[in-house]
């Protein structure tokens, strides 16, 4: 393991400088609402996954009711798709909407665990973008640590072996024959990292490719992971609310990175963390400093849990926010994103030994962009009397006219849709925190069995379908590979489709 020091992201006279005076704000920073202008779309069931309740003890299993905890919706080039359950399941649905195991993650794996936190469990999988002729996939799952005999690479800063409570895994399967609908192959463990937190919160739950990026380019095949600050936020004990753990640049907490899959036994190439190579296009690996770790992307994410590009090659990263604001971002090699000591375009009062709940205005010139402090700020926000965490987003590019140009993305627990005008998050891209692009919510609807239209929210499907109230939606957004999107629930197991106007 490297040995690592404290890195400053800024001046600490830049920190002084934009320090929070006043009365803090404990609510309702965001006061204009956001509405219904007009956008209404269509969505119809496309296939549910099968039940998977009672396949673990109710003390592994956090969501207990939960039918099926689908998190990712993806598409092949050769038309397949492919869906998982956290529980352990990874499927391949067929072209008549049945699904079939691919691939029994639980068995493979006997301390994966579901426990205090959504986001555990198998996380998420990505195809690589030549997986056709070399067969590899990968999927990122947490473990708990109860007689588990493997070693993390990699331990939160200050700690030790034996603080661990779980461990995030990224793993590397093999595909013998990639066109069959049924794995068969090997596996390859990438990397194994720890928690130290007493729950599972914010388990590092995304693994993607740059779908934009062709043959020849430097981000081919290179693989991204979520910028998760590993439950320091707000994880409980001793550990919680920690501000110096997602502010810097020796650790991967609160880091996207950015890696060669291929160990450096095949690359050539420099070791990183685990057992994959370092691209030197990363700016930490290009910056000649040896206590950077040059597998970090971008940093300073609470939790950065999904990420997406639009056809130009634009990174945006959906990252769930504390008590306060939830944003997207544009995210850009080499940046700091502010976490713990910013939150939307406002001070967090933790660094300064206030509460996370605490929003302090930045001062007027760095509001305005007139003096820079050295994070990169979102382009879009809500607050917590709009929804409680921001789930996947994508800009559209499909047949439904009235999202064309349009960031779909929504509220995990309320299941509420919301758009942007993705020119609009482009143009808020340009240094001054207080420019962000305007949200508004998107109407669903479907036909009844007479073909009336009837509104609908996200929620009172799930409900339908459960035949109970539920507390949360646990809203997921996929994306197809003609560009449509799916939205899935961790609660019903139900795979829905927005749909072009009949």
């Amino acid at each position: 393991m490297r040995t690592r020091i404290l890195l400053v992201a800024i001046p600490i006279a830049a920190l002084w400088m934009t320090g929070q005076t006043g009365t803090p704000i404990t609510s309702n920073p965001l006061p204009e609402p956001i509405i219904k202008r007009g956008i209404a779309v269509e969505i119809k069931d496309l296939v549910r996954l099968p039940d998977t309740r009672g396949l673990r003890p109710r003390d592994q299993d956090v969501a207990p009711g939960a039918w099926a905890r689908i998190s990712n919706v993806r598409d092949l080039p050769d038309g397949r798709r492919f869906a998982n359950d956290s529980r352990g399941f990874l499927y391949w649905i067929d072209t008549n909407n049945q699904p079939h195991i691919y691939l029994n993650i639980a068995e493979a794996f006997p301390y994966l665990f579901y426990q205090s936190g959504l986001g555990s469990g198998f996380g998420g999988f990505a195809f690589h973008p030549d997986f056709a002729t070399n067969g590899l996939f990968y999927t990122i799952s947490s473990e708990s640590v109860a007689g588990n005999p493997k070693t993390p690479d990699f331990m939160p800063i200050g700690f030790g072996f034996k603080d661990a409570t779980y461990h995030n895994v990224i793993t590397e399967w093999h595909a013998t024959n990639p066109a069959s609908n049924k794995f068969e192959g090997t596996r390859r463990e990438l990397l194994r990292e720890a928690h130290v937190v007493q729950s599972l919160a914010h388990a590092m739950g995304a693994v993607e490719f740059n779908p934009t990026a062709k043959r020849g380019d430097p981000d081919y095949g290179l693989l991204y992971t979520s910028g998760s600050d590993h439950g320091f936020s707000n994880g409980g004990g001793p550990h919680a609310s920690n501000p110096a753990q997602t502010q810097r640049l020796d650790s991967i907490t609160g880091a996207i990175m950015r890696f060669d899959p291929r160990p450096p036994s095949v690359s050539g190439g420099q070791k990183g963390l685990g057992d994959y190579t370092i691209p030197l296009v990363n700016k930490f690996a290009a910056d000649g400093d040896p206590k950077t770790l040059g597998e970090i992307y971008a940093y300073g994410f609470r939790n950065a849990h999904r990420l997406s590009w639009d056809t130009d090659g634009t990174m945006f990263a959906s990252d769930i926010g504390m008590n306060q604001v939830e944003e997207i971002n544009i995210v850009r090699n080499g940046e700091n994103y502010g976490w713990m000591l910013r939150e939307g375009y406002f001070n967090n009062g933790r660094p300064r030994g206030g509460a996370l709940n605490e929003l302090y205005p930045l001062p007027p010139e760095i509001l305005d962009g007139r003096v820079k402090d050295g994070f990169t700020y979102p382009v879009v926000i809500f607050d917590h009397d709009e929804g409680r965490a921001v789930t996947d987003g994508f800009a559209y590019h499909g047949r439904i006219p009235a999202l064309n140009g349009k960031f779909v993305f929504g509220d995990i627990v309320s299941g509420r849709v919301f758009v942007s005008d993705v020119a609009a998050m482009k143009k808020a891209d340009d240094g001054i925190p207080r420019t962000v692009a305007p949200v508004e919510e998107m109407q669903l609807f479907v036909h009844d069995a007479s073909g009336k239209r009837v509104d609908v929210t996200f929620k009172e499907l799930i409900e339908k379908t459960m035949g109970a109230t539920v507390a949360r939606t646990d809203l997921r957004i996929s994306r197809g590979r003609d560009g449509e999107l799916f939205l899935t629930s961790r609660q019903d197991g139900m795979i829905r489709m927005l749909v072009p106007p009949r």
